[in-house]
């Protein structure tokens, strides 16, 4: 039997050799079963409330593809800690064939599950209520119950006391003066930058922090801790069960605890209304949906290049800073990158689709384009029959192996070992039963006039960008190619320089014979608009499918 072993501790605050300690005592268990252990699978510092855990979620892909036969673990808590994903573990294991063993209740049936699923449920929700108690009592006592604050520092030994920072209680005042002059928290936060005042933790300043969400307490201008107020359970706190993503929801005013803390008073009364006064005159109402989440934040990407366009000088991202127009995020928050140029929209989505249609319609490249997807597909072909065949074999050896262990039952030679061998070769069979059961995937038949097709779907990009019916497809398919697009200024005009990084340049690149690549456009000609630089990723299977698509 091939062992596997996951172990998992949960927070930075468990020791590093939890894991260790956990490995040892499954290693035993492992050698007292006869088994043999192949592989391990460690997640350290992850909660076990969500499965977006990475060794957790490699598991699951090794599992099916029949990588082992029993999971070993040290408890089942440590698999996870909500009942669902423990059930939908086991009964993804049980289908494969999989058995599932914790070292301290020997083999996991579906009792188990049940049973032990639902108390590490609730050890998640006693802690959390538990955790909750704590900060109450901490706040009612004028305690600070989470982090450190700017304008604060720890006192030693007295968990929850803080003391005023002098020199960073100044800077707190100046941006609150500052607002209320008028700056914006972009102008505030360049200013600081550029006089090197460090922000929070000795970070640059950025206008969010200051700016903050009213709704939530957060930012410089909405801590309340400045005007000496500890305001509690502002928000409650829920972890997404798709990611394991903490998301915050404003509760009623009602839900406040408040407590006066005068002796932490940064601000002055008059000045803090005069901040929110601004605030209010500034804030407009965002329609939020059932979740709060703000609705301008909830949709796919509003324009094709949005997220993949960079600041060839600092790496920040290029944002819409003005009426379709794209500029250095870094430049207008910060004021820490000296890349003043900014591009529309529409002009640098132009340059992109016009500089790839031209250099992908290259004979050389079409021609090697079709190459590699017809070898791909004859191996692909040759993997499916062979494994096809070596399922079929391994179908009938289990029947003749079963076969004979029901004739030895019938004979009186019967003995546990025996029955369970039965059982475990009858589950394999199932599985193999499935498989073999299945219809094999069609065969991918070549256009015969697949180069003109290629050309012409090229020629069609632009149109598909176009289409209501299928731009939202076409334009997810087109950016999943792309990593990034740095953009510099060029010249004195304020143009830029548009360099494109990812799967798309590689197809210029897509062999490695020098031969070919000199036949190729060059990728950073004198005067063209869109440079192309290849990436680090592999483009087979992509081109292999996009062919697909056009066959």
């Amino acid at each position: 039997m091939r062992a596997v072993i996951y172990a998992r501790y949960s927070s930075d605050n468990q020791r590093e050799a939890s894991i260790e300690d956990q490995l040892e005592i499954c290693r035993r268990y492992i050698d007292r079963q006869g088994w043999t252990l192949v592989l391990t699978y460690e997640d350290r510092a992850l909660s076990g409330a969500s499965d977006q855990r990475p060794a957790y979620r490699q598991m699951l892909a090794d599992a099916e593809t029949g990588s082992f036969d029993v999971v070993v673990t040290e408890a089942l808590d440590r698999l996870g800690r909500r009942l669902s994903e423990v059930a939908r573990l086991y009964d993804q294991l049980e289908f494969r064939g999989i058995t599932l063993h914790a070292v301290n209740i020997g083999q996991v049936t579906t009792m188990h599950v049940g049973l032990l699923g639902t108390m590490a449920q609730l050890y998640l929700s006693d802690l959390k209520e538990k955790t909750r108690r704590g900060q109450l009592g901490r706040a009612l006592a004028g305690k600070i119950p989470g982090g450190k604050a700017y304008g604060y520092r720890l006192v030693e030994g007295e968990p929850g006391e803080r003391l005023v920072d002098e020199a960073e209680a100044i800077t707190v005042c100046r941006i609150f003066r500052e607002f209320t002059a008028g700056m914006s928290p972009q102008a505030i936060a360049k200013a600081l930058n550029a006089k090197g005042v460090p922000g929070p933790d000795g970070r640059q300043w950025r206008d969010t922090t200051i700016r903050g969400q009213v709704d939530r307490g957060t930012g410089i201008l909405n801590n309340s801790l400045y005007v000496g107020r500890i305001e509690w359970n502002r928000c409650s706190y829920i972890k997404d069960p798709r990611n394991g993503k903490r998301v915050a929801r404003p509760n009623p005013k009602n839900l406040w605890e408040v407590v006066n803390v005068p002796n932490l008073r940064i601000v002055d009364e008059n000045l803090w209304e005069a901040v929110k006064l601004r605030q209010r005159e500034l804030r407009f109402e965002i329609r939020r949906d059932e979740g709060g989440n703000a609705l301008n934040r909830v949709h796919r990407r509003k324009f094709l290049l949005s997220g993949l366009l960079k600041c060839g000088y600092c790496g920040g991202g290029f944002t819409i800073v003005a009426q379709d127009r794209y500029g250095c995020a870094t430049h207008r928050s910060k004021g820490t990158c000296d890349n003043k140029a900014t591009v529309s929209r529409q002009e640098i989505e132009e340059r992109v689709l016009g500089g790839l249609k031209q250099k992908l319609l290259a004979p050389e490249l079409v021609r090697e384009f079709i190459r590699a997807f017809q070898e791909e597909t004859n191996r692909a072909n040759a993997e499916r029959e062979e494994q096809f065949m070596a399922d079929r074999q391994q179908l009938d050896s289990i029947k003749r192996k079963i076969t004979g262990i029901v004739t030895a039952i019938e004979e009186g030679d019967y003995s546990r070992a025996l029955g369970d061998r039965l059982a475990d070769l009858e589950k394999q069979q199932k599985l193999l039963e499935a498989r073999v059961s299945e219809p094999p995937p069609s065969t991918v038949r070549l256009h015969p006039r697949l180069a003109e097709v290629y050309a012409e779907k090229v020629h069609q990009l632009e149109k598909a960008l176009n289409d209501p019916a299928i731009r939202v497809e076409a334009a997810e398919v087109l950016r999943s190619l792309i990593d990034r697009i740095e953009l510099r200024p060029r010249g004195g005009h304020g143009s830029v320089a548009a360099t494109l990084h990812g799967d798309l340049a590689q197809i210029l690149t897509l062999c490695a014979d020098p031969g070919l690549k000199k036949k190729l456009p060059k990728a950073a000609a004198s005067g063209s608009q869109l440079s192309v630089v290849a990436g680090a990723r592999f483009i087979q299977e992509r081109t292999r499918w996009e062919l697909r698509r056009s066959a």
